[in-house]
Order: structure tokens, then C-alpha cells, then sequence
């Protein structure tokens, strides 16, 4: 089981000490999400700054960009860091894509993010082989790739490429396109076990691939003190106001509270939220245990399920580096 870290800095200038801290503790892996900052610039800083740390984006929002743009952008980072470099992408939902983004939403968002990255693979495999680009979509048609806009080839054009997903749809879609699914950190190891693995793999046998081939990423909640059991409690209450996130909680037989969360959203009454996540709600979304101590309990939690494990709490250097080193060691060894 691979132990990652979740990025979260100011300035950019931040960005090579963090990645040199998060190699020397002994993570798999580092990922940078689509919330505050661009997820992509950070990691060529990431790239030139460590030797052996993998990187990617969990996620970048794939609708708010065309599959050209994330070709060159995921082309660059995998010739400069040696192979290093997973894409993640994730469709986000219709009122940001909209709203935050300006950008229209697909009557069908699976069939989208499908053709997004059979797009964006028939553009690597232009660039890699020479072959003439000719893709013919709903959605994208891309047949123009002359010399001059052609990077060429590249020593690992074997590009990883995850989606996100919290429902079956992504999972299934995932199983038949992808290398990895990234787990929303809205989610319970139940729903994982029952809901999710069982699309993934329903998905790769639809493809005729094996279950695998597919790495299962998931960002996980974990408690190490009162104050993040708040914080904890609050962004469960916030992701569990989302209407096409109600699966997580219906799986449980929590569905009333889920219906009740969305309608304190609509009315802006964020504070009360955190009220109805209930002491039985957070402990099976959280694993609580102090910093050093917290392998074992998530081995024992995610074995069979996860492949890779990021906690949702971000890194941060000088904040129990040893805690970090120690959890870092233990869920890798």
C-alpha cells in the first residue's frame, strides 16, 4: 500500500522546499488539486526539485479544459520528470462547471469524460507514433496536428490517467478506460467495498481488462486531535450536501440527512450543518488515532480496498515531521 500527500501552499516559492521535505519522508507520491491555485504549476517545481517522488493532480478539473491543452501539459511533466507524472482529472459538478468555470455542462458527464480521455490518448499516440490525428466525437473532433504543433516523442508515453468519482457511473468508466480511480474522501470503507470496487471491476470486464490493471487511490479523513475532529465533522456536513453525493450517506440509511444538509446549503446555513453529522456518521467516515500511530488502523481499514492512500489533511513540513516519517514508514513497509 503506497503512502501519498495532499499539497496545499500559498506561493509557488513554497513549492521545492515542500516537495524536498515530502521526499524525505518517505512519500510515494505527492497530488495537488484544482481548488485555490492551478493545479498543474506546482509540479514542474515538483519534477526539479526530487529524484524518485511520483506527482499528479487529484484533480484537475477536465471540463474546463480541452483535451489538447491537457496532452501538452501532461506531455511536458512526463518527459521532464522521467515518467514520474499521473494525470487526475474530474468532472466537478454542473453548478461549478458553470459558475466557476464558465463552462458548459454535458448533458451526459460520463460520456464527456470519456471521450475526453480516449481524446487526449489518441493525441499522445499521434505524438508518440506518428500516426495522423483523426478523432471523431459527440464532443471533440481533433484532425489537425502539423509538424510545427507537434512536440514528438517522448521516453515514457505511457502516461498514467485517473478520474474521480463518487458515484457508480465514474467507476464503471473507470474500470473500462483508465489506470486509476481517485476515491473522494467523501466515502465510507462500506460503500467502497459494496458500491465502488464492485463498478470498477463491472467496468473492466465490460473492456475485457483485468481489475488489476487499475490502481484505487482514495483521499482519506483521519482525526489526530479535538480541533480536527471539527474540522472533520464540518467538511463531511459540507460534502454531504450535495444532492449527487447522497449515494455515500443513502448507503448507510442516512439518506434524511443528506436531504436535510442540502437544504441548509441552499439556504446559506452553513454553520448548522455540522450539527447533523452525528458521532456514528464520523467514525465510519474517520479513522481516529494520534499522527504516529495512525498505520495501522488504516491498514486494517483500507486492505483490499486501496492501492494508495493520501490523507486529507495536506503535508506540511515542521509540523510532526516525525509523525509523518513514521506513519510514511509504516504503511509502506
Amino acid at each position: 500500500m503506497y503512502f501519498d500527500a495532499a499539497f496545499a501552499f500559498n506561493s509557488l516559492s513554497q513549492v521545492p522546499a515542500l516537495a524536498r521535505a515530502a521526499e524525505a519522508a518517505g512519500f510515494s507520491a505527492v497530488w495537488t488539486t484544482e481548488t485555490q491555485h492551478n493545479p498543474f504549476l506546482p509540479l514542474p517545481l515538483v519534477a526539479e526539485h526530487t529524484t524518485r517522488l511520483r506527482f499528479g493532480t487529484a484533480v484537475a478539473v477536465g471540463f474546463a479544459r480541452s483535451p489538447t491543452t491537457l496532452a501538452h501539459v501532461a506531455w511536458d511533466l512526463a518527459a521532464q520528470s522521467g515518467g514520474r507524472f499521473m494525470l487526475g482529472l474530474g468532472t466537478q459538478v454542473k453548478a461549478h462547471v458553470e459558475r466557476r468555470f464558465g463552462m458548459p455542462w454535458p448533458e451526459s458527464p460520463v460520456a464527456k469524460l470519456r471521450e475526453l480521455i480516449l481524446a487526449i490518448r489518441a493525441i499522445w499516440n499521434c505524438w508518440q507514433t506518428g500516426e495522423r490525428l483523426n478523432f471523431r466525437g459527440e464532443y471533440f473532433k481533433l484532425t489537425l496536428m502539423s509538424p510545427f504543433f507537434n512536440p514528438g516523442q517522448i521516453d515514457h508515453p505511457r502516461i498514467p490517467l485517473f478520474i474521480a468519482g463518487v458515484n457508480t457511473g465514474l467507476a464503471r468508466l473507470c474500470g473500462e478506460v483508465c489506470d486509476g480511480f481517485h476515491v473522494h474522501p467523501y466515502h465510507t470503507p462500506a460503500y467502497l467495498r459494496e458500491v465502488l470496487r464492485p463498478a470498477i471491476a463491472a467496468g473492466a470486464a465490460k473492456a475485457g481488462r483485468s481489475f488489476f490493471e487499475i490502481e484505487v487511490a482514495g483521499s482519506v479523513f483521519v482525526i489526530t486531535s479535538d480541533h480536527e475532529r471539527e474540522f472533520v465533522r464540518q467538511q463531511i456536513s459540507f460534502y454531504a450536501s450535495t444532492p449527487s453525493y447522497r449515494p455515500v450517506l443513502e448507503h448507510h440509511g442516512w439518506g434524511a440527512a443528506g436531504e436535510a444538509l442540502s437544504g441548509l446549503a441552499a439556504r446559506g446555513q452553513w454553520d448548522a450543518m455540522p450539527a447533523l453529522i452525528t458521532d456514528e456518521m464520523l467514525n465510519t467516515f474517520a479513522v481516529t488515532a494520534p499522527l504516529a500511530e495512525l498505520a495501522a488502523p488504516l491498514k486494517e481499514r483500507y486492505a483490499g480496498l486501496l492501492d494508495r492512500i493520501t490523507l486529507y489533511s495536506p503535508f506540511i513540513p515542521g509540523q510532526d515531521d516525525a509523525g509523518w516519517r513514521t506513519v510514511a514508514e509504516k504503511m509502506q513497509s
